[in-house]
């Protein structure tokens, strides 16, 4: 499905980036990924190459102008182009009301969720413009279309994700840059057991339709779909995936 493809997946030494990497990979992309904790990245490179996906691992921290820069021209490098990236580098929020929020706790959360991910599309579309081709699919949540109490910072941030996502779509629409979101509902990952409590999150299962957690491959195989020429007429959506949640 994306043979002769090169791919970008940030974020991806865990969780759905991981998956993401793996899937894109296995559907014939080469693929660099990256992440800032090393030791995770090189045992992820070492797993996806016993897969015989073609990837190598790149350490760099999203909030970092220079190494978000350096990533992508490491991937031109590598590969000879950009074909699709998908920006799942993200982190959460103490969840708490909005009074006891943190500012340094906010701040930190902005710089990853959205200036990391504004300064990850700025490269990528760079590149992009140049070959007059590529995919971005941002991961937002379907807390950037919804809202939870206690988590009003990282609500905010996903709600951004959505609004650089529709506002890029309508400038590069007709420059051959399709951007779209994948929306995760609740998904089995770390993330989510230190968002609610290890062990709590088995009892968010009785909200969801389908009754039961989603998993990362799901959102894995949403974002293939959506890097791949069978989603040739869809941008500037959000894709999304939560086990029916949000029709309620």
């Amino acid at each position: 499905m994306l043979k002769h493809k090169a791919a970008l997946v940030t974020g991806g030494t865990s969780g759905i980036g991981k998956a993401t990497a793996l899937a894109l990979g296995v559907a014939g992309a080469k693929v660099v990924f990256s992440g800032r904790r090393e030791t995770e990245g090189k045992a992820t490179e070492a797993q996806l190459r016993n897969a015989r996906v073609d990837c190598l691992f790149v350490q760099s921290d999203v909030s970092n102008e220079d190494e978000i820069k350096a990533l992508v021209q490491t991937t031109v490098a590598t590969f000879g182009t950009l074909d699709c990236a998908f920006n799942n580098a993200g982190m959460e929020a103490p969840m708490k009301p909005l009074h006891e929020q943190l500012i340094e706790d906010f701040d930190k959360l902005m710089s990853i969720n959205v200036r990391g991910l504004f300064l990850c599309m700025k490269y990528e579309i760079q590149q992009m413009l140049s070959q007059g081709s590529g995919v971005i699919v941002n991961n937002s949540s379907m807390g950037g279309l919804i809202a939870f109490p206690g988590l009003s910072p990282y609500h905010a941030s996903k709600h951004a994700v959505m609004g650089l996502t529709r506002s890029a779509t309508l400038d590069y629409a007709r420059q051959g840059i399709r951007i779209n979101a994948v929306n995760p509902g609740m998904i089995a990952t770390d993330m989510i057991d230190r968002m609610v409590g290890e062990g709590a999150a088995d009892g968010l299962t009785s909200m969801v339709p389908m009754g039961r957690l989603g998993q990362a491959d799901e959102i894995a195989q949403t974002v293939v779909f959506l890097c791949s020429d069978a989603a040739s007429y869809i941008t500037g959506q959000p894709i999304v995936v939560d086990g029916g949640y949000t029709a309620t």
